[in-house]
């Protein structure tokens, strides 16, 4: 091999017997920690995140190292793709105007809600995920995964599971934001809204998608990070798929941008710890 290379044997003993660097050891650590936290995320995170990661378990690199390590190692996270609208809205059915006008932060839990409603591909036919998520924390606080498209398995549904999850305290006013579905402008879900004094009511304007881009980009994050990854040959499996994505690693683990790409309950603490 020396031969072939050129290269002294002498050379090469001194190469083999040689101390790893203190800096070639840190380089092979935080190499490792990456494909670690790589792997750990299913390959859905990148950069800003591993970055972020290694920072919570006091490995101070860039983002910029960080991305260089992953494309000398060859690991690239999955990429987004492009939003599709999938509601329809009923000519006859009664709509209320663009309260939220694109305003997506909120100084605390229960001062607005989005939700919408995307479609889930089985070998067995299609599965409908619905979503209620809280500005404040980015988290899903309720949802419902159904076969049809019925308000009270879509909206209701979901929207009932939110209030159990995260109730309203008696001085809270809550600003609920989706699309003109025909699931959120039904007699059935404004009358649960209305019997809910605290709530009201805000739609987006005809076809525009940014003006619910938490829930859209909920919806897009969810499917390049499970569903695109997985073939489910029955609902009942992309069910439980989807429900162990939402509660133990959306919810929990995963490190959102909107939150300076901390978790949710970090996110939590660090309210809590400033108020």
């Amino acid at each position: 091999m020396c031969r072939i290379f050129q290269i002294h044997k002498s050379s090469f003993f001194r190469w083999r017997k040689r101390t790893p660097t203190a800096r070639s050891q840190r380089k092979a650590l935080i190499i490792s920690e990456i494909i670690r936290i790589y792997h750990w995320s299913q390959c859905r995170y990148g950069s800003p995140r591993i970055a972020k990661e290694l920072d919570s378990i006091g490995i101070k690199v860039s983002r910029k190292f960080v991305g260089q390590m992953m494309k000398e190692n060859h690991l690239r996270s999955i990429a987004k793709s492009k939003y599709k609208r999938t509601t329809n809205s009923s000519l006859n059915s009664k709509v209320v105007e663009n309260r939220l006008e694109q305003i997506f932060k909120a100084g605390r839990k229960n001062e607005v809600w989005v939700s919408d409603i995307t479609y889930i591909e089985t070998k067995e036919g299609w599965l409908y995920l619905t979503v209620v998520i809280d500005i404040f924390d980015r988290k899903v606080i309720g949802w419902s995964i159904s076969e049809t498209m019925r308000a009270k398995d879509t909206s209701i549904a979901s929207l009932t599971k939110a209030l159990l999850n995260r109730p309203l305290q008696n001085n809270q006013e809550l600003l609920f934001h989706s699309d003109r579905g025909i699931q959120y402008t039904c007699r059935e879900f404004t009358a649960l809204l209305a019997n809910t004094r605290q709530i009201t009511q805000s739609m987006s304007r005809k076809g525009n998608c940014y003006d619910n881009a938490v829930a859209e980009s909920f919806f897009k994050t969810l499917k390049v990070e499970l569903v695109y990854q997985n073939k489910y040959k029955t609902k009942e499996k992309a069910e439980k798929s989807i429900t162990d994505y939402i509660q133990n690693f959306y919810n929990t683990c995963r490190r959102h941008s909107a939150l300076g790409n901390l978790t949710i309950e970090e996110y939590q603490n660090q309210q809590t710890t400033t108020e």
